[in-house]
């Protein structure tokens, strides 16, 4: 379950629910409700938001056989450019500059 698989992933990475709540911009109670599968079809926005704060796909989200892993120092990287408010759009100047 979607559910199961937010907690699992939030606790790997050491995030409290308050803390994917605040950087996610989903509401505390929402995710609890999701976790404890009390509320079983979240839109796919909210799993957006919440999927690019684990640092994985919406894919890893809904299946569970689909590769949830990043490697760690990728995924600190992808939390630092996230906190800094460092845009997807800003990322791909950047790449495209490099070229």
């Amino acid at each position: 379950m979607i559910g199961y698989r937010v907690k699992s992933l939030r606790e790997e990475r050491k995030m409290s629910i308050s803390e994917l709540s605040i950087k996610s911009g989903v509401a505390k109670s929402y995710i609890s409700s999701l976790e404890r599968n009390l509320q079983t079809n979240p839109t796919i926005l909210v799993l957006e938001k919440i999927a690019r704060i684990l640092c994985i796909k919406v894919d890893a989200l809904l299946n569970e056989q689909v590769d949830k892993s990043m490697d760690e120092e990728w995924m600190e990287i992808m939390l630092d450019v996230l906190g800094a408010g460092i845009s997807k759009e800003e990322i791909r100047e950047f790449i495209q500059d490099r070229k």
